[in-house]
């Protein structure tokens, strides 16, 4: 398995192509992924309710309207990536930067 590392570059782009601004951050998340997600990865989520979901360069968005304790959102192409919400992007962004 190959693990690439975001650059600080890409990891503000993340942040910057978050398609949900009008959203709390602390309820949308980045989902990171070591590759291109699938164009059908939106498709084959199950047990969507009121969850917003978007793909990335490599990265799948969610917003959790209601929040993540009651979601069953279930996303087989997420299996193996691993989610921070975008105020823990943020901060991601701004330390990789050096601020």
């Amino acid at each position: 398995v190959t693990v690439r590392v975001r650059t600080a570059a890409e990891i503000a782009a993340v942040l910057e192509a978050n398609p949900f601004t009008d959203e709390a951050p602390n309820r949308t998340v980045a989902i990171f992924l070591d590759g291109k997600p699938p164009k059908d990865a939106i498709e084959r989520a199950t047990n969507v309710r009121n969850e917003r979901l978007a793909l990335g360069v490599r990265e799948i968005y969610v917003a959790y309207g209601d929040g993540m304790a009651d979601s069953k959102l279930k996303i087989p192409a997420a299996t193996v990536g691993t989610a921070r919400n975008m105020n823990t992007v943020a901060k991601l962004a701004a330390m990789a930067a050096g601020s």
